[in-house]
């Protein structure tokens, strides 16, 4: 019957059979892809019989005394690792299953790709290199392809180019990286709080608290204020949504708001609703933004704010897509 298994519903089961204190000493040995892996087939198997039970207990025993099942140690794994590749190979390998763990960079291979990119916005491009070479090919991959466009050419090289890491400097990048990832997510419990909350109330408010605000979290952690600045969403930020973005933007927003908000925004900002409208409507909107004479920063400030509302409403409905995202309008 257990024939019809899976090696994976083979391995779950036994894994149940063998109980919870057994089973979690033989999960610390796997990566958590194969984590993920048996957790899927743990949770399908939960339903089996006691007689497939027990064939899959049978088939693993038959195989132990067939010596399929090997139980050798370090020197048997060395020794076959030598025989097939060579004494070079096999020394970089061995070295590699016996590295130092760093629980920060080992904690990232829990966290989805888009996350981790990011968080990787802030951080040099080198940074970013030593952290995906410590992640699996395929999340590695994910996170280059999620990071902004101007950073991927340069981690890239610098991760296909890289050699040896200093132990401490690895030491402290797990460190930064515990420190950010707890003020992101937290340990344990419900999650109420976080950078990413404080980040999108900081974006509600004006500018002069938000600095006072920001100035004091960098006092207690810096590490936590470039977390927060990296989950923020800023006006300056709309040069990141496509075109398409944009012109739905416009259909939704006040047109007493535009001009005023355009009054603070930056060259590009500007530039990128311009080239999005006919000419004619472009020429109107650059004369109604002359007409309106000087205006108070806090006015530019309400008018750039009800932008982003809109902005993250139709984010949310999913009709605009912000660049970075890793997705497509359809």
């Amino acid at each position: 019957m257990a024939k019809n298994l899976t090696g994976e519903q083979k391995t779950a089961i036994l894994l149940r059979a063998i109980g919870e204190e057994a089973a979690a000493q033989v999960l610390k040995q796997l990566d958590p892809k194969e984590i993920k892996k048996l957790g899927a087939s743990m949770n399908g198997t939960a339903q089996i019989s006691r007689d497939e039970e027990d064939a899959v207990i049978l088939d693993f025993k038959a195989a132990s005394a067939a010596g399929d099942v090997q139980f050798q140690g370090k020197e048997y794994i060395k020794s076959v690792l030598i025989k097939a590749l060579g004494p070079d190979k096999a020394a970089r390998i061995i070295e590699s299953m016996t590295r130092k763990s760093y629980p920060g960079l080992e904690t990232l291979r829990w966290v989805d790709a888009k996350s981790i990119a990011q968080m990787m916005k802030i951080e040099h491009p080198q940074t970013v290199a030593v952290i995906l070479a410590h992640l699996e090919s395929d999340q590695a991959g994910q996170v280059l392809a999620a990071l902004p466009e101007f950073m991927r050419g340069d981690v890239a090289l610098r991760l296909a180019t890289m050699e040896d890491v200093q132990p401490d400097v690895l030491e402290e990048l797990s460190q930064s990286l515990q420190e950010t990832l707890l003020a992101s997510k937290g340990l344990g419990g419900q999650s109420i709080g976080g950078a990413e909350v404080m980040a999108g109330i900081l974006t509600r408010m004006d500018k002069a608290n938000e600095g006072g605000i920001m100035a004091k979290i960098a006092e207690k952690s810096q590490t936590l204020a470039d977390a927060i600045r990296a989950l923020m969403f800023v006006f300056d930020d709309l040069i990141k949504v496509d075109d398409r973005g944009i012109q739905e933007l416009m259909k939704e927003i006040s047109k007493d708001d535009l001009p005023l908000a355009l009054r603070g925004a930056n060259p590009d900002v500007k530039e990128k609703f311009f080239k999005n409208m006919s000419s004619r409507a472009a020429e109107m909107l650059k004369e109604d933004m002359e007409a309106k004479g000087p205006v108070r920063v806090s006015d530019v400030e309400k008018a750039q704010q009800n932008l982003l509302k809109v902005c993250r409403k139709l984010e949310e409905e999913g009709r605009i897509v912000i660049a970075g995202a890793g997705e497509q309008l359809v």
